[in-house]
């Protein structure tokens, strides 16, 4: 699943979703079930009071944009994400760097390699050993 939208400015989730979608993410990944609208509810009212409402809406387009499963039970409903976290995160990831590259060509490339080297040394050996591994390959 390819999201729509991408913000720059934004952090963690909130590239990806707005901000109660994100916070409703994060409560259904870190949950160890599936979760009824009230579950994450209860969840989220522990930070500040939430409309039941509101959730149920932002879950239910969650639904829609394929992020969440929904399972009808009986007088409730139970949701849960279609992916984990870090599965979500590497689609997210790849997806972006496709783009990138895409658009921007070797300029992104460059880019990338430039930005590795100055938040993690070890990650441009890493990225050596795996250009070694695909050269071999071919």
């Amino acid at each position: 699943m390819k999201m729509q939208s991408f913000k720059l400015r934004e952090t963690g989730l909130n590239r990806f979703f707005g901000p109660l979608e994100a916070r409703i993410m994060e409560v259904l990944w870190s949950a160890e079930a599936e979760m009824t609208i009230k579950d994450v509810q209860l969840k989220l009212d522990e930070d500040k009071v939430m409309n039941f409402n509101t959730v149920m809406t932002v879950m239910n387009r969650l639904v829609d944009k394929g992020i969440l499963s929904k399972n009808a039970e009986s007088r409730s409903s139970k949701y849960k994400p279609v992916v984990t976290r870090d599965a979500f995160m590497e689609t997210q990831s790849k997806e972006l760097t496709y783009d990138l590259i895409e658009q921007f060509g070797p300029l992104a490339v460059t880019h990338m390699v430039d930005a590795l080297d100055k938040v993690d040394p070890e990650l441009l050996d890493q990225l050596e050993q795996h250009i070694k591994l695909l050269k071999k390959d071919r």
